[in-house]
């Protein structure tokens, strides 16, 4: 797990960042002046939710504060900056994948470091792909949430928010008996196949 721990620290902080930084551009410096607009990692990391991520493999930061009445279009830009956490995460997970591929490309030594270094850029891949898609799922407080609340009727949103703690504690125990795992799994696997696939891994 320890390999693990550069890509979950990145993984985070470039997850927050990336929603504070379009919310930002959209209108609204909320995050910005609580300081949440930066890639300092010590920001972003919840201790909780970063204990989760290394014992269940399944976790969360500190969630960026976003003021829907700044934005000129509050249901359009709040989804906006919902999905520019994940898509961040997808990026990242493609820009290692590429690194990876260099190595190869490049014909590395087969030495302890760079042993290292790969199973450090892999598990990095590996960590993005499964926060992005984590964080898509429709269950209040990730990211998916949010589209799903904006794009249902007004009727339906508000009987989804009104079970927000219950499906929370749901969420909590489909992640301590390790049924998340099952559900998510082949989702994390399938885009893993696209990812290394895009450089013939």
């Amino acid at each position: 797990m320890l390999y693990a721990l550069p890509g979950i620290i990145l993984g985070f902080s470039l997850h927050e960042f990336s929603h504070a930084y379009a919310a930002h551009k959209l209108g609204d410096d909320t995050a910005k002046n609580m300081g949440r607009l930066t890639l300092d990692p010590v920001a972003h990391i919840d201790p909780v939710g970063f204990i989760m991520l290394i014992l269940f493999h399944f976790g969360w930061a500190k969630p960026v504060p976003v003021n829907t009445r700044n934005f000129k279009h509050p249901k359009r830009d709040d989804n906006i900056v919902s999905i520019a956490g994940p898509i961040s995460n997808f990026l990242l997970a493609i820009l290692l994948a590429g690194v990876i591929k260099l190595f190869y490309v490049f014909n590395a030594p087969d030495t302890f470091l760079v042993n290292i270094i790969t199973q450090v850029l892999v598990l990095g891949v590996v960590v993005n792909i499964g926060l992005g898609i984590f964080n898509l799922l429709p269950i209040p407080p990730l990211d998916g949430s949010h589209l799903l609340v904006n794009l249902l009727p007004t009727k339906y949103s508000n009987i989804l928010m009104e079970h927000y703690n219950t499906i929370i504690i749901i969420m909590l125990v489909l992640m301590f008996t390790g049924v998340f795992g099952y559900v998510i799994g082949p989702a994390i696997n399938w885009a893993l196949g696209i990812v290394f696939g895009i450089y013939g891994i």
